[in-house]
């Protein structure tokens, strides 16, 4: 049943960061329910078999969804550069706490077998 509600968060966060930010921008209640279901993706749905590839994953993601959003670089792109950076930092604001999350659960395991 968690895992469910881990997919569920998956997909509704992917979903919600791709779509939202390009008609709504990043409201303080879209930071929000980003950050939420990130943090819910990060306990209920990575598993310690997965930790490693969701940390390299999330690591690409979250170097160039970094460099593209706050470079300024992306926003340039005519007609559709704002919103393109509104979706990086989405994603950014996804993918952040539940790699954080899965990150110290794997630091955690790591420390309780010394």
């Amino acid at each position: 049943m968690l895992q469910k509600i881990g997919s569920w968060a998956f997909i509704v966060g992917v979903v919600v960061a791709l779509v939202a930010p390009i008609f709504a921008g990043l409201s303080p209640w879209l930071i929000t329910l980003l950050i939420i279901l990130g943090l819910v993706i990060g306990f209920l749905n990575i598993t310690v078999a997965d930790t490693q590839t969701f940390l390299l994953a999330a690591l690409a993601l979250v170097i160039v969804s970094g460099f593209s959003s706050t470079s300024g670089v992306i926003t340039q792109v005519a007609g559709i550069g704002p919103a393109l950076g509104r979706i990086f930092g989405g994603l950014l604001l996804l993918v952040v706490p539940a790699t954080i999350v899965v990150a110290l659960r794997s630091i955690y395991s790591v420390a309780r077998k010394t």
